[in-house]
């Protein structure tokens, strides 16, 4: 994640100059690659069992995509982070952090499709009023007529919520703003990505949960969420701080690892680069977040031809925040906005003023507008002025904003955001993932470092079993974590690890 110009690309190892570990050089213990969420709590569990360990951060700031960026007076995040969880040693853990800076705030959001807005999660009464009669009784009717072939194979994005939502839903609230966030359609995408995001959501629940008559459990219907006061990079910073003072883990940043070297199953050292400096250290043991892709290509010696041919198949969504500063103390007063014109560029809005009153200059707020796309598509080779004055316009157009009170701007570029679920990855994962499982001490978790969409509280619990595998020779499933429709706490896993106590 970097402000407009700064480069974002990996380079390779520099062999020259480099520094071999001196004979007999101490292991440094366990090396945490990646300072986000994962890196960072996966340290904080081998630090409550006393454990040694360094996290290597390659960027200035902890908090990886959960990071918050400060710009002239405002704090803002990389998307918006909801603090929800149903992980009850997550929540305890993020409260004990936090304390009276852990915010209770209201969730508003709205789709806006067609000229309109729509509450978001859908409501009937909200559809037909909006829609009007006769297009609400046509989805009515294509609704029921999917439910004709439920049962049958759902392989693809499109065919799933097709199937529980009908046709005529499905391109009206979900068809744009998909092919917007991945840049494929919906028949490229696998259908584990809608089963895994949204869940055991439908319109047969959501209806009976608006007219009273069941229990509003589904989690895309929460109405309120936990926020830390100065923004999510308030609850890593702290979370770093904790590591550093009272584990003695020190989190190193702007160190980028280059190469994991290993020998028989064993990894043996890692080599991180700062600046022009090339460092390698002897381990333990390593727990990775970074990318799946990167982690593959940083093995020395390299994988198997076929690990390689697996590792590049695997795609990432990249995306650029658009951050507006404005004297509308409030423009609209929802958290964020989904945007699914298909006439609208942008993706998605924010109203960080909405999430906390403390991250923006009294009287004024900030949005953050975000744009999905490739690294080096226009948008994100864009300038940040032109790239702020198009978000400026597109707000503009679709009535959210007054384009004479924005006051300032800025574009973040922010790569590798999203794991893509397209048709090709999950053969490409079980290749890698049988590939890793050979070795004795290296554990990857976390978003990227599984290839999996994982929100916050489940990246952080990957990290926590995965910590566990790797310093406590256990041999938790990492990879199992939030892959079925219901929430983990359900499985037998969570009922095994109740013992596991992230507060000291």
């Amino acid at each position: 994640m970097t402000p407009t110009g700064a480069s974002t690309r990996r380079t390779p190892a520099a062999r020259v100059g480099q520094r071999p570990p001196a004979e007999g050089q101490e292991s440094i213990g366990y090396a945490v690659l990646g300072g986000g969420p994962a890196g960072l709590t996966g340290a904080y569990a081998l630090g409550l069992r006393n454990h040694r360990a360094v996290v290597f951060e390659a960027d200035g700031t902890v908090g990886g995509i959960a990071k918050t960026v400060e710009f002239n007076g405002y704090r803002f995040d990389l998307g918006g982070h909801r603090f929800f969880t149903k992980l009850k040693q997550v929540e305890r853990m993020w409260e004990h952090l936090m304390g009276d800076d852990f915010l209770t705030r209201p969730r508003l959001s709205r789709i806006y499709f067609a000229g309109k807005y729509f509450a978001y999660p859908l409501t009937a009464k909200d559809v037909l009023g909006r829609l009007g009669l006769f297009e609400s009784a046509r989805c009515a009717f294509s609704y029921l007529w999917a439910q004709r072939k439920r049962n049958q194979d759902q392989d693809t994005f499109e065919e799933w919520v097709t199937a529980r939502f009908g046709r005529r839903l499905y391109n009206a609230f979900f068809r744009s703003y998909t092919e917007k966030l991945w840049g494929i359609p919906g028949t490229e995408i696998r259908s584990l990505w809608a089963a895994q995001r949204i869940k055991n959501f439908s319109l047969w629940k959501a209806g009976l949960t608006i007219l009273g008559l069941k229990q509003g459990d589904v989690t895309t219907l929460i109405e309120e969420f936990k926020y830390p006061r100065l923004g999510p990079g308030q609850m890593w910073e702290r979370l770093q701080g904790r590591l550093e003072k009272e584990f003695e883990i020190p989190v190193e940043l702007k160190h980028r690892c280059t190469q994991i070297k290993h020998a028989d199953n064993t990894v043996t050292s890692v080599v991180v680069q700062r600046n022009g400096d090339v460092m390698e250290h002897p381990v333990d043991g390593v727990l990775s977040t970074l990318p799946l892709k990167d982690l593959v290509h940083s093995l020395d010696p390299a994988p198997p031809q076929e690990v390689l041919d697996a590792a590049d198949r695997l795609r990432y969504r990249d995306f650029c925040l658009v951050a507006l500063m404005t004297t509308e103390a409030e423009p609209f007063p929802d958290n964020w906005i989904y945007i699914h014109d298909p006439g609208t560029r942008a993706g998605r809005v924010q109203n960080f003023g909405s999430w906390s009153e403390e991250m923006v200059v009294p009287g004024t707020t900030c949005l953050g507008v975000e744009y999905f796309c490739f690294e080096g598509d226009d948008i994100w080779e864009m300038s940040s002025e032109d790239a702020v004055e198009m978000a400026k316009n597109e707000m503009a157009k679709i009535g959210l904003i007054d384009p004479d009170q924005v006051i300032d701007g800025v574009k973040v570029r922010v790569p590798k955001a999203y794991p893509t679920y397209d048709l090709e990855y999950e053969p490409a994962v079980e290749t890698i993932r049988e590939y890793l499982s050979a070795f004795t001490n290296l554990q990857a978790c976390g978003r990227n470092g599984l290839h999996r969409y994982n929100n916050q509280d489940h990246s952080m619990w990957t990290a926590i079993l995965a910590a566990f595998n790797l310093a406590e020779d256990m041999s938790y499933d990492v990879w199992s974590v939030n892959t079925e429709e219901v929430y983990l706490e359900e499985g037998e896993l969570v009922d095994a690890l109740l013992d596991i106590d992230l507060v000291r």
